[in-house]
């Protein structure tokens, strides 16, 4: 199954997967929709990298005219959303050491639910 597209179906993704995991509470749903959005986005920057040619290095012309290799924005873009997302799967017991502040075994194999809940491995 491939990622949801639009906030409403990364929510219920989320959603789910913390219901699985066995970590969610009704005052996640703001850090869940949070999460949403920034994985919408991180979807979008994908997208436009992937469009663009994959290209992790492009030439940038400064104001003088001089060209010079840099990093692709939407690579740096991808990457600076995903460490975002990071964050929020940790807070939410999505990751071992997320379950484990949350008091919960780290191994998810001994949760209730698929070995990866987020995306259904």
């Amino acid at each position: 199954m491939g990622n949801p597209k639009t906030v409403k179906g990364w929510t219920k993704k989320i959603r789910d997967a913390c219901i699985a995991a066995g970590t969610y509470q009704p005052y996640f749903d703001a850090p869940i929709q949070a999460l949403a959005e920034i994985l919408v986005q991180r979807d979008a920057a994908e997208r436009q990298y992937k469009e663009s040619g994959s290209q992790p290095v492009v030439a940038y012309t400064n104001k003088g005219g001089a060209s010079n290799p840099t990093r692709n924005p939407m690579l740096v873009l991808w990457m600076d959303l995903s460490s975002a997302a990071l964050s929020y799967y940790k807070e939410l017991g999505l990751t071992p050491g997320g379950r484990t502040k949350l008091g919960l075994p780290p191994d998810p194999s001994t949760a209730t639910g698929p070995k990866d809940p987020l995306f259904g491995d």
